[in-house]
């Protein structure tokens, strides 16, 4: 009978796994994994302890109930050091514990990301008596949804445990493990202030890390409704994502189906380079959107002198961060994912309380979340394309049309962010043209109507220019006392759009419109000298 599948941690079949059967302390059975990483055994349905070994993997031992009719799913872990600190964000003096697994001896380190990669400290060489004992194991089945829960199995002594304390000072952090071989992981942790430190907040886009991870076999990309019956063998034939040709088919289906999302998962998509500085380019193509995008703004922030103070999305939906407790908010890069609360009250901070919003991404708050609690998402992804493009239909109602998933279910981000997401750009990256040089925000600048500006990037996945990746415009929803500044100078004008905009309440937005801009701001005098004008517009007060 057909027992189950055996897979990785993408969920892609694995052959050859050599799979033994126990029952009552006795072998029932012994086979191995077929190309389809089916697992085929002559036993009845039951209770079995299972091993299951394959070189390359950890192995392991399970506990499987047989059902006839229901594959069971096998989970192997390949062997490669990898890691995430648990929780993936504190505040100062918050512990945390490092979750790693490695098939080998490996010296950890802790490192904050700013101008500089700055050396913290060592915190040790990690290695066992028991042989691999630093292997850790995967849930079988999904656990995407559940998390990877390592450091639960043979993780019972105190006086080797793996909690470390959050640094007072508040920033980006990387854990570094090396191993004896020379292999290497890194990973980020958010450090938030235990109280506020600076005039500024700065908050990391983990919402999206999320959302584009894939550890497990799934993201909001790729499996978004759940794992498919069987693993995957070639992604292009046996995907939605590619099998169903058109646009945004992988978010065909109703909200209720999607599955959620753990933030208990190694991020690989948020991995640097040992040797990357601040200043190189971003190596890699998912970096140019998530944490290592974003340490060029804080290295940034740093170089001018702008101190400020950093958090995660999730301090900001459970009431962590005080948004009253600062002047400005600085979004980054890609802050695609937001739930309700986080929308409603960063916009009555700023319509209502003076709060002053530095937009420094693209397609921002495009698509609202549910925290199904701290470790978990839900995201509300279905997209029904108008035109074959970002803009919906109403499933229920196709005479009404959104511009984007959160203005299904919320309002239109442009209320706030005074641009919307739209595809025309996409994939696309070019400099901006200035569009009222008089401005304040061009001072010092130089520049004059129909000058270009923000040639240079460190972004290798869509190098062209400040105005790329993915691009927001001004749109019906835009606040009507809203100014356009510049626009990208993309194909089929697709240019971002920078705006500002004034709130009664002495409140603010200013908004580049793009993913790539984070990826010029160190590099580009012009995208440097314009930020920083606002910063120092908004503190009020100088740096």
């Amino acid at each position: 009978m057909l027992v189950g599948y055996v897979s990785d941690e993408r969920y892609v079949a694995l052959a050859d796994v050599g799979v033994e059967f126990e029952q009552n302390g006795k072998m029932v059975a012994v086979t191995k994994s077929t190309p389809r990483g089916g697992v085929y055994a002559d036993i009845a349905p039951g209770e079995y302890r299972v091993t299951l070994v394959k070189e390359g993997y950890g192995s392991k031992h399970v506990t499987a109930a047989v059902t006839a009719g229901a594959p069971y799913q096998f989970r192997l872990l390949t062997d490669r050091i990898l890691g995430y600190m648990w929780p993936k964000w504190v505040k100062a003096g918050e512990r945390g514990e490092f979750r790693i697994h490695a098939p080998e001896a490996y010296r950890l380190s802790l490192w904050r990301y700013g101008l500089q990669k700055e050396f913290v400290r060592l915190i040790s060489w990690i290695d066992e008596h028991g042989p691999r004992a630093n292997v850790q194991l995967t849930p079988d089945g999904d656990y995407t949804q559940t998390g990877v829960q390592w450091n639960k199995i043979g993780y019972g002594s105190p006086q080797h445990h793996q909690l470390i304390a959050g640094p007072e000072r508040s920033g980006l952090y990387y854990l570094h493990a090396e191993g004896e071989s020379g292999a290497f992981f890194s990973f980020p942790w958010v450090v938030a202030p235990a109280t506020p430190t600076a005039s500024i907040a700065v908050l990391a886009s983990t919402n999206t890390w999320n959302a584009y991870n894939n550890f497990g076999g799934r993201s909001n990309y790729i499996n978004g409704e759940g794992l498919p019956p069987t693993p995957t063998i070639y992604a292009r034939q046996d995907l939605v994502r590619y099998t169903n040709i058109g646009a945004y088919q992988a978010w065909g289906f109703p909200d209720d189906a999607y599955q959620p999302l753990s933030f208990e998962r190694p991020e690989p998509c948020n991995f640097v380079l040992e040797s990357e500085q601040v200043t190189d380019p971003i190596h890699g193509r998912q970096q140019c959107h998530v944490a290592p995008a974003e340490w060029r703004l804080l290295g940034w922030l740093e170089r001018e002198g702008f101190n400020y103070d950093f958090y995660a999305e999730s301090h900001l939906h459970f009431g962590q961060l005080d948004l009253d407790a600062y002047k400005v908010l600085i979004l980054s890069t890609h802050p695609e994912y937001w739930s309700r609360t986080m929308y409603e009250k960063v916009k009555d901070w700023v319509v209502n309380r003076g709060g002053r919003l530095l937009y420094l991404g693209g397609n921002g708050l495009n698509c609202e979340v549910e925290f199904l609690d701290e470790n978990t998402l839900h995201f509300n992804s279905q997209l029904v394309s108008a035109d074959g493009g970002v803009a919906m239909r109403d499933p229920n109602n196709p005479d009404l049309v959104y511009e984007s998933r959160m203005h299904r279910r919320v309002e239109s981000e442009a209320n706030l962010l005074g641009v919307v997401y739209s595809d025309p750009g996409v994939m696309t990256a070019a400099p901006y043209a200035v569009k009222k040089a008089d401005h304040w925000v061009f001072a010092g600048t130089a520049l004059q109507n129909g000058d270009c500006f923000g040639e240079a990037s460190l972004h290798e996945r869509i190098p062209g220019g400040a105005s790329g990746h993915e691009t927001d415009k001004m749109s019906p929803f835009t606040p009507p006392n809203t100014v356009l500044l510049a626009k990208g100078t993309n194909p089929d004008d697709g240019g971002a759009e920078m705006i500002y905009y004034e709130t009664a309440s002495g409140g603010a937005t200013f908004s580049v419109g793009s993913i790539t801009w984070p990826a010029s701001i160190l590099v580009d005098k012009a995208v440097s000298r314009i930020t920083a004008n606002v910063i120092t517009r908004f503190l009020g007060e100088g740096k």
